[in-house]
C-alpha cells in the first residue's frame, strides 16, 4: 500500500480489518515505530479524526504532530502557472515537498465546497500532496471520500456479525439541517460493494449518489422497503450530487425512530456523527440497545492504526 486515500489504495480490504482487530486486542507497541514521525494537516474541522489519528500515531511509538493549516499556515496555492501576486503566500510545490521530508507520512483532511462537482471530485488537494510530497498520504477526509472511517465501518459490521450468511445492510438518507458532502455514502458504498454483503442503499429521489460509487447496491427510494429484514441500518445525510451540493427535500418522515427500526431484522444502527438528534435520528435510537455508533467511534483508532503500520513498515 503507497497511499490511503480510497478502498482502491487496498488490495484485501478484510486483511485490513483483521490488522486492525489486532492492535484492538494489542495497541500499545511503542517499538514498532519509535524515531518516526507524522504529519497530521487539517484544512477543516475534526474531532474523532484529529483525535483517534494521534493516538493510533502514539500506540505505534512514532511522533504526531498537528497543524491547523487554515490557521496556522500560508494560504496555499494549487493552480499550475499562477502568477501568486494575491493572497496565497505559497505553493503546493513547495510546501508539500517540504513537509515531505519533515515526516515519514502525511495525512491530510480537506471538505469539498460544494459548489463545482467536477472541481470537488477532481481532488486537486490530496493528488498534489501524493505528486509533490514524496511520503505516503492518508486521506483523513477529502472532497469525496474517508477512508478511515470505511476501514472502522467495515471492522464494527465484521465485529458485530457471527452468522453464516452474508448480513443485509442498508444505508438510508435521513434529513439534516445544512448541505453535507457525499465523502461518507461514497466510502461506505464502496466498501460494502468489496466485501460479502447484502447491499441497499435508499434515499429520496434526487439523492442518486455517482454511478461508480454506488456499483451493485441494489437503490430504491422506498424507505420502508429498503429496511425489511435489515441487519445493519447506516443512517447518514448527503446533499445531492446530480443538483450538486443541494437540499432538495427536508422530508422529516426520513429521520430514523423506533418506527424505522421496527421494519428491521432487529438492525444495529450505524453513524459516522458528529450526529444531530431529533433531526437524523431519534434520541431513544441512539440510546437504545440497537446503536453501535459510539463501537464505530471506538475503532476509528485502531482502523487508522493498521493503516499507519502499513505506511510506516
Amino acid at each position: 500500500m503507497k497511499h490511503f486515500t480510497s478502498i482502491h489504495d487496498v488490495q484485501n480490504p478484510l486483511e485490513l480489518v483483521r490488522k486492525a482487530q489486532a492492535f484492538k486486542e494489542n495497541q500499545w507497541q511503542p517499538a514498532l515505530h519509535a524515531g518516526k514521525s507524522v504529519g497530521l494537516l487539517f484544512m477543516n474541522p475534526s474531532l474523532r479524526t484529529r483525535l483517534s489519528s494521534i493516538k493510533a500515531v502514539q500506540n505505534l511509538g512514532a511522533q504526531a504532530i498537528v497543524l491547523d493549516v487554515t490557521n496556522d499556515g500560508w494560504a496555499l496555492a494549487f493552480e499550475e502557472g499562477v502568477v501568486m501576486n494575491g493572497t496565497k503566500a505559497e505553493h503546493i510545490k513547495e510546501a508539500a515537498a517540504v513537509m515531505g521530508q519533515y515526516f515519514d507520512v502525511l495525512a491530510i483532511r480537506t471538505f469539498p465546497e460544494l459548489k463545482d462537482r467536477a472541481t470537488d471530485y477532481s481532488e486537486s488537494v490530496i493528488n498534489a500532496f501524493m505528486r509533490y510530497a514524496n511520503v505516503p498520504i492518508v486521506s483523513l477526509e477529502s472532497a469525496t471520500r474517508h477512508p478511515l472511517q470505511g476501514l472502522a465501518d467495515l471492522m464494527t459490521i465484521n465485529e458485530y456479525w457471527n452468522n453464516d450468511r452474508p448480513p443485509k445492510v442498508v444505508m438510508t438518507w435521513a434529513p439534516h439541517v445544512k448541505a453535507l458532502p457525499q465523502a461518507v455514502p461514497n466510502t461506505f458504498a464502496e466498501w460494502m460493494n468489496a466485501v460479502p454483503v447484502d447491499f441497499v442503499i435508499t434515499h429520496p429521489v434526487g439523492y442518486e449518489l455517482a454511478p461508480d460509487v454506488v456499483g451493485n447496491a441494489k437503490v430504491t427510494n422506498d424507505q420502508i422497503e429498503a429496511l425489511a429484514n435489515a441487519d445493519f441500518v447506516y443512517v447518514k445525510n448527503w446533499s445531492s450530487y446530480t443538483h450538486y451540493g443541494e437540499i432538495l427535500t427536508d422530508d422529516a418522515s426520513w429521520r430514523f425512530s423506533r418506527s424505522h427500526l421496527s421494519q428491521t431484522n432487529n438492525a444495529k444502527i450505524m453513524h459516522c456523527l458528529p450526529v444531530r438528534r431529533g433531526v437524523v435520528i431519534d434520541d431513544d435510537v441512539l440510546e437504545g440497545e440497537n446503536a453501535i455508533h459510539l463501537a464505530q467511534a471506538a475503532n476509528r483508532v485502531y482502523a487508522a492504526q493498521a493503516v499507519f503500520n502499513e505506511l510506516l513498515k
